[in-house]
């Protein structure tokens, strides 16, 4: 009997973008994976090891699984001949292959699935671009420098492993105190700058690698600043992410859609955020590979014509309610989220069940991923709901994708920067009377009493919802005079009943206008791919009683060779039919590799399970071969001319293995073929 080794870990993550606000942590994960906090710390320590026997810690997993990764050279430290630089990394040949399959079926899945419009814009965005989303003024961490060295740090990231330390190793911690760093923990993300400072120092935080004094937080961009041109005048930014892009196109991807509604345009890129202490290898890094869409729809009707479905799946979910409550996750159906309200709208929904159908298509293991809804101190303003899809690895529960309703926001903040209207529009059958809000600032007079301030007064003052014109209205009536606030000067000013006039007028209309709300899927495609690799990983015993053998147990669909040829000797009749199989795989679009060395069957075995290879063929015939399966170890055979096709089957999903081995006699492998003794 094969067992596999499997970790489930149970410590919290930061988050790897900030759309939105900052994840908070989780101290309870699903029922099945950590009923109690006392659980969850004894649980973190080990793991099972393969075959049952012994334990294997998380740190030690971990290292299994990068050493491999490193050796096999999935990805390795950019630069590495000159020491690297922390959080920039190279995919090797098989990660950027396992990368490409991802993103292959990411296209398949959602853009030709959703007949998606897809972009592709620049890295480097204008600041005024930026400026508008709000990335220059509020894409910070803040961070705090060594005193004596300056090497810099998240001071967010210090107190919260200060924190977690001190709640797992502290074996003498009296309940008052671990009741306090829970509390610190849970409100982490609403602390300012100058009470993160005040708990560094009452804890006596210091440096974690000098143990030096450190400096009070202060705010730090996470953009990376460049410049526009040789001369230096025209201000710009490597982009934090690329839905701008997408954003600032809406009025010709409106167009080039017909004027409809509802739509997505999608894009696929690099983006960049200059992380003040990168670590936890390929889950934070400084340039990134995101996928992100961006679906516009009416936000009079935000329901979904396919809801249907993924309205019968069920899976992990931990809303708001149980977070506050204390409660574990719990499993869920998608339509009944939806008609109780736990998630907001059908078309959000619809997008969290397409997500979980292909994180787990990809490999993830459905009982280590959740969708966590964001608490209300992390919710935007503008939001009117957002969900991270979870999964758990030996980091703890790592945020990899966040689908969120954004409203009108950003769509809106562009509009106003730059003076074009970016809306959407719907024709009336027959023309509709409705009363509509009118608000007319007198420019003459507002421009007598703020002078050079005018334009922002009157900015403002067009920009107010009817609640706030309906109650400045009344204010005007009764006192002739009224307080207001302009955000852009950032004070109050006195706005006179000459100044504006607001009234509600009848109208005939034959077509709404309106800003399109955007429902927001975004992708981290290295932190899915990292949580795929360790999903995969496990170990199973070798030829000597304490040899472990490393093994990737990809899908076809990722893995980033779909199979192998080997000559069982080295023959030359042997060799020449293992070439004309390379031909026909190669003509059927199969990635192979054909390997021709002497080295014993079973090492050449191994050596391809280590990289994820679902597939083996081994030329022992001129007319027939036999075909193994990576994890099974199963052998059939199949006749020379029909092997690359049924070697598609299985790679391209039409059949599972299984399927295969009721059609074809199966071969039964000599134990030694199999530990790497020469057949």
């Amino acid at each position: 009997m094969l067992v596999l080794r499997r970790v489930s870990f149970l410590l919290s993550s930061p988050s790897p973008r900030a759309p939105l606000a900052k994840p908070l942590l989780l101290l309870r994960p699903p029922q099945t994976l950590a009923p109690t906090a006392r659980q969850l710390v004894a649980m973190a320590a080990s793991v099972p090891s393969a075959g049952g026997a012994g334990t294997m810690s998380r740190d030690a997993f971990r290292a299994a699984v990068t050493n491999t990764l490193e050796r096999r050279l999935f990805f390795v430290p950019s630069f590495k001949i000159y020491g690297g630089v922390a959080g920039l990394y190279d995919y090797g040949p098989p990660g950027c292959a396992v990368k490409a399959n991802v993103l292959a079926f990411w296209r398949q899945h959602f853009v030709l699935e959703e007949g998606m419009l897809e972009v592709d814009c620049p890295c480097v965005t204008p600041e005024v671009v930026l400026k508008a989303s709000g990335h220059v003024d509020k894409f910070t961490d803040l961070m705090v420098k060594d005193e004596k060295t300056g090497n810099c740090y998240r001071a967010d990231h210090l107190l919260k492993d200060f924190c977690k330390d001190k709640l797992e190793k502290d074996h003498t911690l009296s309940p008052e105190m671990a009741e306090e760093y829970n509390r610190v923990l849970a409100i982490l993300d609403d602390l300012t700058a100058e009470q993160l400072g005040a708990k560094i120092r009452e804890y006596k935080i210091v440096a974690p690698d000098t143990k030096n004094s450190l400096s009070d937080p202060y705010p730090f961009n996470l953009m990376f600043q460049t410049s526009i041109g040789p001369s230096g005048l025209s201000p710009g930014y490597m982009r934090p992410e690329t839905a701008q892009g997408i954003f600032v196109n809406f009025k010709d991807l409106y167009y080039y859609n017909g004027n409809k509604l509802p739509f997505a345009a999608a894009q696929i890129g690099q983006a960049f955020r200059n992380e003040i202490s990168p670590r936890q290898g390929l889950l934070r890094v400084r340039e990134f590979t995101l996928a992100e869409i961006e679906h516009f729809v009416d936000p009079e009707d935000k329901s979904h014509p396919k809801f249907g479905d993924v309205s019968d799946l069920e899976f992990w979910m931990f809303p708001r309610e149980d977070q506050m409550a204390g409660r574990s996750a719990t499993r869920l159906k998608l339509g009944n989220s939806i008609s109780e309200g736990t998630v907001n709208n059908e078309t959000l929904g619809y997008f969290i069940g397409r997500v979980y159908l292909f994180l787990t298509q990809l490999g993830i293991d459905k009982d280590r991923l959740r969708f966590r809804q964001h608490l209300p101190n992390e919710m935007a303003h503008y939001a009117a709901d957002c969900w991270d899809a979870e999964i758990e690895c030996s980091y703890g529960w790592i945020e990899c994708v966040g689908i969120a309703d954004r409203s009108a926001y950003d769509l809106r903040a562009h509009s106003d920067k730059s003076g074009e209207k970016l809306e959407a529009h719907e024709k009336f059958a027959e023309p509709r009377e409705v009363e509509k809000l009118v608000i007319t600032p007198s420019k003459k007079e507002l421009g007598l009493a703020f002078k050079g301030n005018q334009k922002l007064v009157v900015e403002s003052l067009e920009a107010m919802t009817e609640t706030e014109a309906l109650d400045m209205k009344a204010a005007l009536e009764s006192r002739g005079e009224v307080e207001f606030k302009v955000c852009t000067l950032g004070k109050n000013v006195t706005i006179k009943k000459n100044m504006v006039s607001i009234n509600i007028e009848k109208k005939k209309e034959h077509q709404r206008k309106f800003t399109p709300s955007v429902i927001e899927p975004s992708f981290g495609i290295g932190r899915i791919i990292y949580c795929l690799f360790e999903h995969c990983f496990y170990q199973r015993p070798g030829k000597t009683e304490d040899e472990q053998l490393n093994v990737f147990r990809f899908p076809p669909l990722v893995a980033p060779i779909k199979c192998t040829v080997f000559p069982l000797v080295k023959l030359e009749k042997f060799e020449a039919v293992a070439k004309k199989i390379s031909k026909a795989l190669t003509a059927a679009g199969i990635s192979h590799i054909i390997d021709m060395t002497g080295n014993t069957i079973g090492k050449r075995y191994a050596r391809t399970d280590e990289i994820g290879v679902p597939l083996a063929i081994t030329v022992d015939h001129t007319t027939s071969v036999t075909v193994r399966d990576r994890d099974s170890k199963d052998q059939i055979r199949v006749d020379v001319d029909e092997v690359a096709s049924v070697v598609k089957e299985v790679t391209d999903g039409q059949s599972t293995w299984a399927d295969i081995m009721w059609r074809y006699p199966a071969h039964t492998a000599s134990a030694a073929d199999e530990d790497g003794a020469q057949p």
